[in-house]
């Protein structure tokens, strides 16, 4: 039997068990996670890297720890410029999870009551100015009353409803093709977080999405088309911001093909061919009578011939030469 046997009586974080016994986060993102949460105000304009830092969490430990705290909604991150073209990250820590929408809430100031859990307190780290929800207890001073004993465990929350195959479309639609758009929707919450669906969600969404995939556009075309060039001041609602982009961005359906294929080119028809030797037979390009190899050899002939003509000629006499011979033989040129 295991049991508390000296609980702190002072300069304690108070965890919720739906942080500490979480069975997606692993044990470098839960001492992350509650290092943060019991940070002084005076370093809350850290990045979440340092604090990890601090604590020995690094390279690909820290990547992994992140994307954890990402995934299950305790961490959220935020870009947008600022003066003079430069561009700064907000970066909000909560011990609860959030939704895109609480997040963004959060980060422009808003102070958002999520579902009852054991503390509601969340922190803005990494980007100073950023309000912060609640207060965390600094490492000299208290200022809520402590107690001998950790707090009580939360109820526990309902378990998700299992996610069922999707039912064929109202067209006939084959019910793979919409498990299909149903799971891409579901994915997107790892490419950016403001894109995070629930199952009903991703569900009510898949039929506009496989009217995509019916136009001729791959799965991966569609993924780029939904998480590409997002407003800069965030997504407001996953939904209506998936499903106005589906509906605006539809490609034009296909062009139907109507035209006949191309006739086959025309053959020629073997002939026989006009050469010596023995009968053969070739295709004509035009109306040549004899083949290529015929052909090849009556032009060797022909130069053969020409060149044994050229040999037999008188040799040549240069000009000076002849008018010297004819100015000494007069007699010639009568």
């Amino acid at each position: 039997m295991l049991r508390h046997a000296i609980a702190p009586s002072r300069r304690y974080t108070k965890a919720a068990h739906d942080v500490v016994r979480h069975p997606r986060l692993g044990s470098d993102a839960k001492v992350l996670l509650l290092h943060v949460q019991g940070l002084p105000e005076d370093q809350a304009g850290q990045a979440l890297s340092e604090h990890a830092k601090n604590l020995g969490i690094t390279g690909r430990a820290y990547q992994k720890a992140k994307k954890q705290l990402a995934e299950n909604g305790f961490v959220h991150e935020r870009r947008r410029q600022v003066s003079r073209g430069h561009w700064a990250t907000d970066q909000l820590c909560s011990n609860v999870p959030l939704t895109a929408e609480q997040a963004r809430r959060v980060l422009d100031g808003l102070v958002v009551a999520p579902a009852p859990q054991p503390s509601t307190r969340e922190r803005a780290v990494g980007q100073p100015g950023v309000r912060a929800v609640g207060d965390s207890l600094p490492v000299e001073e208290e200022r809520e009353k402590n107690y001998p004993h950790p707090p009580s465990e939360a109820e526990p929350e309902p378990e998700p409803e299992p996610e069922s195959e999707a039912e064929p479309g109202r067209d006939g639609t084959p019910a793979p093709e919409l498990n299909v758009t149903e799971r891409l929707l579901l994915s997107l919450r790892h490419a950016t977080p403001q894109l995070h669906l629930g199952v009903r969600e991703a569900r009510g969404l898949a039929e506009l999405a496989a009217e995509w995939i019916r136009r001729g556009i791959t799965t991966t075309d569609l993924r780029r088309a939904l998480t590409s060039e997002l407003p800069p001041e965030g997504v407001r609602s996953a939904v209506g911001f998936l499903r106005h982009r589906l509906v605006q961005k539809l490609p034009e359906p296909p062009a139907p093909t109507n035209a006949r294929p191309a006739a086959p080119p025309h053959v020629r028809e073997l002939v026989p061919c006009a050469g010596p030797g023995e009968d053969h037979v070739f295709r004509a390009v035009g109306d040549e009578t004899h083949c290529a190899p015929c052909r090849q050899e009556e032009a060797r002939a022909s130069w053969a011939a020409q060149a044994a003509a050229y040999a037999q000629q008188p040799p040549h006499i240069p000009w000076r030469e002849r008018v010297a011979s004819l100015a000494a033989n007069p007699a010639e040129t009568a």
